[in-house]
C-alpha cells in the first residue's frame, strides 16, 4: 500500500522534545497545514469551515522502526511499560499518527490550526472532521490511563524570566514558557515532576532549585514541594564564551541569537 501526503504541517515544535504529550497542552501555539496544489484539494475542503475541530492523520516522519512496548510519561501504578497498541507511542509498526486539532480558519489551501502535537515539517496524510455525536465518548473506560494519579504542579515565571522569554519568542520560534509548563507540570506514581530520565534536567535538592535545558538555552527554576509550585527564575545561554566566538562552528545556526540575547540581558553563569 502506498500513501502520498496531501500536505505539510508547519508549527513551533522543531525537535521531538518540543512536541507536547497531548495537543491540548499546546494551546496558544497556532500552526498551519498547507495542502499540495494542483490536486483539486480546494474542492475537497469545501464545507469544512464550520467544524471547530478536525482529525489530522499524519506520518511520524522522524522515527525509524517500532517497539512492542513503550514507557509512557506517566505510567500506571506498578508498571514501567505498556504495550504499544495500548499507547500513543510514535514508534509503531506503521508510523501513522492521529491528532484532533482545533480549526481556526481556512484560507485557500492553508488550514490554520491550534492544539497540534505535530512536529514542524510533518507530512499530512488525510483530514477528517471531528463530529462530537460520533467521536466523543466521555464515559468510555480508558484502561491503564484511568489508573494514572499524576500530580499537577503550578508553573509560573518571574518578571526576569518572562522578559527574557518574550525577547526570545519575538526573535525566534522558541517559547521557553510553554516548554517548561509542559515539562514541569505533571508527574505520577514513581515518576515525579522532576524525573530526569526523559529530560535534560538537573536538581539541587538541598537548595530546591533546578535547571531545565531547552535546546541551547537553560532555564533556572526553584520549587516548593508543599505548594507543588515551580517558579521559573531566568534564562541563560548554554554556550560558553569560547563557543560564541565568531570563528566557532555553528551547528544549530542559533549563535547569532545567543550573542544578541547576551548583549541585551546580563549573563547569569549559575549552573548546577
Amino acid at each position: 500500500m502506498e500513501m502520498t501526503p496531501i500536505g505539510t504541517f508547519f508549527g513551533d515544535a522543531v525537535y521531538k522534545y518540543d512536541a507536547p504529550r497531548q495537543g491540548r497542552l499546546f494551546a496558544g501555539h497556532p500552526g498551519r497545514i498547507v495542502l499540495n496544489s494542483g490536486c483539486n484539494y480546494e474542492m475537497a475542503l469545501r464545507d469544512l469551515e464550520g467544524f471547530e475541530r478536525v482529525w489530522v492523520i499524519f506520518q511520524f516522519h522522524e522515527n525509524a522502526g517500532w517497539r512492542p512496548t513503550t514507557r509512557p510519561p506517566v505510567p500506571p501504578k506498578g508498571k514501567d511499560r505498556v504495550g504499544t497498541f495500548a499507547s500513543r507511542s510514535p514508534y509503531r509498526p506503521n508510523p501513522i499518527g492521529l491528532s484532533c486539532v482545533r480549526l481556526l480558519k481556512i484560507d485557500s489551501l492553508t488550514l490554520f490550526v491550534d492544539e497540534a502535537d505535530l512536529l514542524n515539517g510533518t507530512p499530512v496524510l488525510d483530514i477528517k472532521p471531528y463530529i462530537p455525536m460520533a467521536d466523543a465518548f466521555p464515559q468510555a473506560k480508558a484502561g491503564w490511563v484511568d489508573l494514572q494519579v499524576g500530580e499537577i504542579w503550578n508553573v509560573e515565571g518571574t518578571e526576569t524570566f518572562l522578559n527574557a522569554n518574550r525577547w526570545i519568542a519575538d526573535n525566534s520560534d522558541f517559547d521557553l514558557m510553554s516548554f517548561a509548563q509542559v515539562q514541569l507540570s505533571r508527574g505520577g506514581f514513581d515518576k515525579d515532576v522532576f524525573d530526569g530520565s526523559r529530560r535534560r534536567l538537573a536538581l539541587d535538592e538541598n537548595a530546591k532549585t533546578g535547571e531545565l535545558a531547552y535546546r541551547t538555552f537553560r532555564i533556572d527554576f526553584c520549587y516548593d514541594e508543599i505548594q507543588k509550585s515551580v517558579t521559573l527564575l531566568n534564562v541563560r545561554s548554554g554556550y560558553s564564551k569560547e563557543d560564541l566566538d565568531e570563528n566557532a562552528p555553528d551547528k544549530y545556526g542559533d549563535k547569532k541569537l545567543h550573542r544578541e540575547f547576551l548583549s541585551k540581558f546580563s549573563p547569569n553563569t549559575r549552573s548546577l
